[in-house]
C-alpha cells in the first residue's frame, strides 16, 4: 500500500542514544538518508517522529528535563522544517512538573506545529528508583491543557526500575521490549483509565502502541473482575468504554495477523494504526507484513491512512 503514515518512529539526541550497535545510532540521528529512502521503498508518505526513551523522563533534576525537552523539541522542529512534506513531531515533555510540561506541550503546539506528545511512560524525579504515575491528582491540570489542544497524547513504554519488581531477577531476556514495556504502559494506562481520568476530560485521547500492550487480549476479564469486585474505583465507566472511545493503538511492533484481528474486533476499525517503530523494528518488515495481511482495501487504507489524518488532522495529499 502506497501512503501510509506512521506514528511511532523515533530519533535521538547524542546524550539519549544508549546502549545499541553503530547502526541503531546512525539510524535514530538520520533524518534525510536511509530514512527517507526506506519510507519510500516501503510505501510511507509521513512519519511523526518522537524522542526515543527513556530520555527526559529518565532525567532526575526538574531544570535538567526542561533543558533537555526544549533543546530536542527544537531540533526536531527544525529537522521537520527540512522536509515537512515527510515527517511530523510528537513533543517531548518535562513530566516532572506538570505545569511546565503543560507549557512546554503549548509551545510545541502553537508555535512549533507538533500534533501531539510522545512521553515516554512514567517518570523518575529526585531519587533514581522514583516511578511518577499522571493518574496522581496534580497532573489533573495538565490532562485539562491537553484536551483544550485538542491534541492526542502519546503513552511509549520503558522499562520499569526493576530493582523494585523482582519478578525480572535473573530474567533479563524478559526486559525492555520483550515483556518489560507491555507491562509497564499497559499498567499506567489503566491506571489513567481506571483514576476517572475520561470522565473528568471525555475528549482527551490517548494512543498506545504495540496493538494496546496487550490491553485488548484482556479486556472481557478485567472489566468482569471490576464488575465483580469493584473496590470503589472511581471511573465511571467500563475500560472497554474508554479503550473504544477515547484511546487508538498502533501495530507498531506488532506484525502479525491474530492479534491485529482481535483488536479490531475489540476496539473497532477507527480505533487501530499503522506503525513500524523504526528503527527499533524494520521498516522492511513492517510494511511487507501490513501490505500482504488479511484485510479489506477499506480496513487497509483506514488503518494504513485515514485514521492517522483524522486523528492528527493532517492536511496530506
Amino acid at each position: 500500500m502506497l501512503g501510509k503514515i506512521t506514528l511511532e518512529e523515533h530519533f535521538a539526541l547524542t546524550e539519549t542514544l544508549g546502549p545499541g550497535s553503530d547502526d541503531l545510532h546512525r539510524r535514530l540521528r538520520d533524518f534525510g538518508g536511509s530514512r527517507i529512502s526506506e519510507m519510500d521503498e516501503f510505501g510511507i508518505q509521513f512519519s511523526v517522529l518522537s524522542l526515543n526513551a527513556p530520555a527526559v523522563q529518565g532525567i532526575l533534576e526538574i531544570n535538567a528535563a526542561v533543558e533537555m525537552a526544549r533543546r530536542a523539541n527544537d531540533f526536531l522542529a527544525d529537522e521537520i522544517s527540512k522536509r515537512s512534506d515527510r515527517f511530523g513531531g510528537f513533543a517531548a515533555l518535562p513530566m516532572q512538573d506538570p505545569d511546565l510540561a503543560t507549557e512546554e506541550l503549548t509551545r510545541c503546539v502553537k508555535e512549533l506545529g507538533f500534533v501531539g506528545a510522545n512521553v515516554n511512560s512514567f517518570t523518575q524525579k529526585d531519587e533514581p528508583e522514583t516511578h511518577i504515575f499522571y493518574d496522581i491528582p496534580k497532573y489533573r491540570s495538565f490532562w485539562a491543557s491537553v484536551q483544550e489542544l485538542d491534541v492526542p497524547f502519546y503513552l511509549h513504554p520503558r522499562n520499569p526500575v526493576t530493582e523494585r519488581i523482582p519478578q525480572f531477577d535473573g530474567h533479563p531476556w524478559l526486559t525492555y521490549s520483550a515483556w518489560a514495556f507491555a507491562f509497564d504502559a499497559a499498567l499506567h494506562a489503566l491506571r489513567l483509565m481506571c483514576s476517572g481520568l475520561f470522565d473528568d476530560y471525555p475528549n482527551l485521547q490517548l494512543i498506545l502502541g504495540h496493538l494496546g500492550e496487550r490491553i485488548p487480549f484482556d479486556l472481557w476479564r478485567v472489566d468482569h473482575r471490576i464488575e465483580e469486585d469493584p473496590k470503589n474505583i472511581p471511573a465511571q465507566k467500563s475500560l472497554r468504554e474508554y479503550m473504544r472511545t477515547n484511546v487508538h493503538v498502533t501495530t507498531s511492533g506488532q506484525f502479525y495477523d491474530p492479534p491485529l484481528h482481535l483488536t479490531l474486533n475489540e476496539l473497532g476499525i477507527d480505533r487501530v494504526m499503522f506503525s513500524v517503530d523504526y528503527p527499533f523494528e524494520s521498516m522492511e518488515k513492517g510494511c511487507n507484513w501490513f501490505d500482504n495481511a488479511k484485510l479489506t482495501k477499506e480496513e487497509q487504507i483506514a488503518i494504513g491512512r485515514t485514521n492517522a489524518i483524522k486523528l492528527l488532522k493532517l492536511n496530506l495529499d
